[in-house]
């Protein structure tokens, strides 16, 4: 084996020279060799023609030779040898992927199959491109390079060519493509090529569910260009964008070491799209770009894209703040929200608004758009929407908050829409620390948004310019149909929840890649210096700039106390004195509405009498409950106010009651009689609502903060029915004020009594508002008749200390005819805090009570012919009304007093009566008749409520 041993195995090219075929000689040493000719055409085909190659499926062919010696490799091994390193230039063993994989080609490779003709039996060329187009336009999103945390090679068999009848062999054929890429033939190597720069990328888009072929179309031109250039200075603002972001994140973590502001840090990409969101509507001559968003990354959008002054931010780090013009307690920096200006470099501007928002990451959406919606209401320009909302979630919150989902159901809603809303998802890939396999069942967060058949553009984080693309296409959509579009910004968290949380204790892989990765901004600068787009000195000047204006800034303003604003305390209209009533001859007017029927216009048969009855009721003394709010609406509407109705059923009313808008008994159309007193630019809404309480409410909240002058009222279908929205009566409606300055008068009716119908419509929870009451936040009140609900209400909208309003209704007392009201009562008086007793004098008992159990009680009373027993009513029961309560209870110094109510005793006002008159009444004591305590509102049995109904009455005149 001597001979052997030391022998070497040898490559030749000698096809280097343009030989096909070599056959090298051994010499001395030498165990094998192998030679390499050229790689040409086959010699019969190489004065053919490109197209004639291409159709003949004829490929370019290399000839290997293996010149061995046989004592050392046997005839079999040699071919053995060949045979592998020809199976391998096939594809065999991942060849092709280790290679694609090495040099971070996103793609599998196309693999090699023989040809495959048509037929008979075969779909022809041009139908099979046509259903890879189709497959990539669908599912192409499923290959896009959107994760900027790890690099994988992606695949999806409805995206192989082989799936569709396709080879490679096809690849530089001429095919007829339908007009795609704006030509009727193309080689599909090209079709192929625009397919995956368009929807594989960095950007993957999911829009082919959209029934508009209209959209689709319009979609279809704006991403099937491949990947466009960016001009220079386009490419430079990108930088400075990320560079501010970056900067202000690392100069507050530097500065403000432990301070919690939930930082952007991964997600720097979100300034540039907003920044690109608001030079489009400068543009574009939008009045106002509107953004709402979560603590995620709010303070950097508030300095770089809202232009908060950056030392007011540093002043409130320092813990330096202005007090709101209430003086309230106000709210951490990451909540608050502000007002600024836009300008472009070309002069283009218009204005920015953020919204306050809670620590309920997506609690501010139906705000926000209640918000715009009463922006663009005060411009009356019909299906002009120049003010564009911009919605900011996160990607668990988006997927998990069902208010998400109740926002988006409301986009086209007529009584909801705002001409389309941008949504951004900073899609950070976990929660608070939970995976998206443990927080959705989707494949993508904004899987909800499919639902209004919203297009969803997912882009990479790390592709800023990709980011920016997808702002532009967006905007243009918005633009073009009015309707909601979603950027899903796959991105990353670099810290944790919070600057003081370690992320890595739940998501340890992930934080080792964060760890180790260079930010976006690094990154987009080493390409732009990489492509020769700028040079490294401008990218070095350029990232120093922002750190200095922030040095300088924190400098000046450091340790400074900030100047104390002028406050702008509004004057409390007393209800005693207010002018709420109004002339007979108003009256009559509003009541003419009722039966001034359009031409043509059939009213349903069991209807027309109750109308032609409000005409009637003013003069016989019987004016019910919808009377008195028909009287009140139509009053403000002729006095130039507005009004919106919004709730479930409102247009009819739950009890069949109000009948504010008419249906045609035969084609349904609609008629609204109150619009007959608008004029100018006074609007009149009654918005049956979608079955959703926490966004129609947070809609409605959102919309009085803008709309001063209006009364905007929100029915719920049944009183506890507003448990549903108690994150917007908790976050907005109860501190607004206190938080954020912000001003609602904002009404809430409520259905609320004890007529036996169990526990889910009996109680609105009067004791859950009563807990919230403090600091003159709202009125709370629960009127017995209509002409006092009627004056409430006008009081309510003359009184310049603008706070919400909670209105308990009655739902029996609806049509009592001892709660029926005479005209005069409409056209003197007003609202009444606490109602007297003029029918006793000298009364050994007083009792206090609210609501629909006075009736119960005087009706009881005149049965046992009692004059002893005073009955007073507390129309108002927040702020309540002490010194008005004493002064009645002083007629009667000597007289027992007791508190009556229909709720258990741990429920509805006795817990806060309790706590808050008690005090004052000094030795007198006020005991309490009710229910006995109970978990459940109400009994759900029709026989024990009533038993206990006669029980509870009795004991107030026992003894």
């Amino acid at each position: 084996m001597e001979d052997f041993s030391g022998t070497t195995v040898s490559l030749t090219n000698p096809g280097t020279l343009g030989t096909v075929h070599s056959v090298p000689r051994l010499v001395t040493g030498q165990g094998l060799i192998l030679g390499v000719g050229a790689m040409d055409y086959p010699a019969e085909f190489q004065g053919a023609s490109q197209e004639t190659i291409a159709d003949l499926a004829i490929s370019k062919v290399i000839t290997l030779t293996s010149t061995y010696d046989h004592r050392i490799i046997q005839g079999a091994q040699s071919g053995d040898f060949l045979k592998k390193i020809h199976e391998i230039l096939l594809g065999a063993d991942s060849f092709y992927e280790e290679i694609f994989a090495a040099l971070r080609i996103p793609y599998v490779p196309i693999t090699w199959h023989n040809d495959i003709p048509e037929g008979k039996e075969q779909l022809n060329k041009a139908a099979r491109l046509q259903q890879l187009i189709q497959a990539y336009r669908t599912s192409g999103h499923l290959m896009a390079d959107t994760d900027p945390l790890e690099y994988k090679q992606r695949s999806h068999p409805d995206l192989d060519v082989i799936t569709h009848g396709l080879t490679l062999w096809d690849l530089d054929r001429e095919i007829a493509t339908g007009g795609f890429g704006g030509r009727p033939f193309a080689k599909m190597r090209n079709v192929l090529g625009i397919l995956r720069d368009s929807y594989c990328r960095s950007i993957g888009i999911e829009y082919m569910y959209i029934d508009s072929p209209e959209e689709r179309k319009w979609i279809q031109s704006q991403v099937e260009v491949g990947s466009p250039f960016f001009p220079r200075e386009e490419q430079l603002r990108i930088l400075r964008k990320l560079n501010s972001a970056e900067a202000f994140e690392t100069f507050l973590h530097t500065k403000f070491v432990g301070q919690k502001r939930f930082s952007l840090e991964g997600g720097e990409s979100v300034i540039p799209i907003l920044d690109a969101i608001a030079r489009y509507a400068a543009k574009a001559k939008l009045d106002e770009v509107c953004i709402g968003m979560p603590h995620r990354g709010r303070l950097n959008v508030l300095a770089n894209v809202a232009g908060k002054n950056y030392g007011q931010i540093f002043q409130e780090f320092e813990g330096h703040y202005q007090e709101n013009e209430v003086q309230g307690s106000g709210d951490v920096k990451y909540h608050l929200g502000t007002y600024g200006d836009f300008i472009t470099e070309s002069g283009d501007q218009t204005k920015i608004y953020l919204a306050a928002n809670p620590s309920h990451l997506e609690a501010v959406n139906p705000v926000l758009e209640g918000i715009v919606r009463a922006k663009q209401d005060k411009k009356n320009v019909r299906d002009i929407y120049t003010v564009l909302p911009v919605l900011i979630h996160g990607d668990a919150a988006f997927a998990g908050q069902g208010v998400v989902s109740e926002t988006l159901n409301m986009s086209q809603l007529r009584g909801y829409r705002t001409g389309g809303t941008i949504h951004v998802v900073i899609n950070n890939q976990v929660g608070f620390t939970t995976s998206p396999d443990s927080a959705r069942t989707s494949r993508y967060c904004t899987d909800i948004a499919k639902m209004i058949q919203a297009p969803v553009f997912h882009v990479n984080g790390d592709d800023p310019e990709a980011c920016v693309r997808v702002a532009r296409v967006a905007f243009e959509y918005r633009q073009s149909f009015n309707k909601d579009v979603i950027i899903d910004m796959v991105c990353y968290r670099r810290r944790g929840h919070n600057e003081g949380d370690e992320p890595s204790f739940t998501q340890p892989r992930m934080y080792k890649l964060i760890d180790a990765k260079r930010s976006t901004r690094v990154l987009y600068a080493e390409a732009l210096v990489g492509r020769g787009d700028i040079t490294q000195d401008e990218s070095n000047e350029i990232a120093k700039e922002f750190q200095g204006q922030l040095e300088a800034i924190f400098n000046m303003v450091h340790d400074k106390l900030p100047e104390k604003p002028e406050f702008n305390k509004l004057e409390e209209l007393d209800p005693l004195t207010a002018n709420t009533a109004i002339s007979e001859e108003i009256a009559r007017k509003i009541a003419a509405t009722q039966i001034a029927i359009p031409d043509g216009f059939k009213v349903h048969p069991k209807l027309a009498p109750q109308l032609q009855r409000r005409i009637s009721m003013l003069d016989d003394g019987t004016i019910d409950w919808s009377g008195g709010e028909m009287l009140a609406l139509g009053s403000l509407l002729l006095e130039g106010h507005s009004v919106r109705l919004a709730g479930q059923d409102v247009g009819r009313g739950t009890f069949s009651n109000r009948h504010a808008v008419i249906r045609d008994y035969e084609n349904g159309s609609e008629w609204i009689p109150l619009r007959e007193l608008i004029s100018g630019s006074t609007h009149l809404f009654v918005i049956d609502s979608l079955l959703s309480e926490y966004a129609a409410l947070g809609f409605e909240y959102g919309y009085s903060l803008e709309r001063e002058d209006a009364l905007v009222l929100w029915e719920a279908q049944f009183g506890d029915f507003a448990n549903g929205a108690q994150t917007i009566i908790d976050e907005f409606i109860s501190s607004s004020l206190q938080k954020w300055g912000e001003r609602s008068s904002l009404v809430m009716l409520l259905p609320h009594g004890y007529e036996g119908q169990g526990p889910d419509h009996s109680s609105g929870r009067i004791e859950r508002f009563l807990s919230l009451a403090a600091e003159n936040n709202m009125t709370i009140a629960q009127p017995s008749s209509a002409s006092s609900y009627f004056h409430l209400l006008r009081w309510h909208v003359k009184n310049p200390a603008r706070r919400p309003l909670i209105v308990f209704e009655p739902k029996s007392m609806l049509r009592l005819k001892a709660a029926a009201a005479q005209l005069s009562d409409f056209t003197s008086g007003t609202f009444t805090p606490v109602l007297s007793d003029p029918a006793i004098n000298g009364a050994s008992k007083v009792v206090l009570c609210s609501g629909k159990i006075y009736w119960e009680l005087v009706s009881e009373r005149a049965k046992r012919s009692d004059n002893t027993t005073a009955i007073i009513r507390l129309e108002q029961l927040y702020p309540l009304a002490i010194n008005q309560i004493l002064a009645e209870l002083s007629k009667s110094p000597n007289a027992k007093l007791i508190w009556v109510q229909d709720e258990p005793a741990n429920q509805g006002p006795w817990p806060f009566i309790s706590s808050n008159l008690q005090e004052a009444l000094g030795a007198r004591t006020l005991t309490k008749i009710s229910r006995k305590s109970a978990a459940s509102p109400a009994t759900g049995s029709i026989y024990i409520h009533e038993q206990e109904q006669k029980t509870l009455i009795a004991e107030v005149f026992a003894s």
